[in-house]
């Protein structure tokens, strides 16, 4: 297991932030996470509409295998405990499911 991530390029390390600047890291990284559901949500719901212009079934369970096991690979390349990003992404796909059902 790789150590966590820590500051990017040009960035200041933590060592030096104020508890103020940390705090607004967090509120900076909460938005993007916000931001990328969203944009994995847009994706989910295109692919919700193709596969009811092509008559597939809502549920893929080799997809969503496959999207577990990416999510714990990452996980473990960024230092971050595997189970919890993979409850994570349950919840996205699970999320996903609902959506698309009833849309149909």
């Amino acid at each position: 297991m790789s150590d966590p991530i820590g500051p990017r390029a040009g960035e200041t390390p933590t060592e030096e932030m104020s508890l103020e600047d940390l705090r607004e890291e967090i509120r900076m990284i909460d938005r993007d996470i916000v931001e990328l559901i969203a944009r994995r949500t847009y994706v989910a719901d295109t692919i919700a509409e193709v596969k009811a212009e092509q008559g597939l079934p809502t549920t893929d369970e080799s997809q969503e295998q496959a999207v577990m096991d990416r999510a714990g690979s990452n996980a473990e390349q960024f230092g971050v405990e595997a189970n919890l990003v993979k409850a994570i992404f349950r919840l996205l796909i699970e999320l996903n499911k609902v959506e698309q059902r009833e849309n149909r």
